[in-house]
């Protein structure tokens, strides 16, 4: 099993955290896998570590990948987590009030966002 975290927006607006556990098959030496996801785009970002961005929502449903640094997220309803390399997010709250993020490690950081089909 692989676990990620999704961000989502309920019918009030308030964005939430779920997290979901994506399934994975014995694919023999190769290790295992789960079902393939279709994706729209790929995107490489790097920002300096002061990064520090208020309330938005998503701008497209997509996957984060976070390559290295550490960020906090917090959503409207004032939860917060925090996330490391190597994790991986499913934004969704393209709607809604949003959520803020910000670095909690003073480097810059990279992550590489999946953007998924409407």
């Amino acid at each position: 099993m692989f676990q990620i975290t999704r961000i989502y927006s309920d019918a009030n607006g308030d964005s939430h955290f779920e997290d979901i556990i994506i399934p994975l098959k014995d694919a023999g030496p190769i290790g295992f896998l789960s079902e393939t996801k279709f994706a729209k785009e790929i995107i490489f970002r790097d920002v300096d570590p002061s990064y520090d961005y208020d309330f938005h929502t998503a701008p497209q449903k997509q996957y984060i990948i976070l390559l290295d640094g550490e960020i906090e997220i917090e959503t409207s309803l004032g939860d917060r987590r925090c996330f490391k390399p190597g994790e991986v997010l499913l934004a969704e709250d393209t709607t809604g009030k949003g959520h803020k993020t910000k670095n909690i490690s003073p480097v810059r950081r990279r992550s590489v966002f999946i953007t998924l089909p409407d």
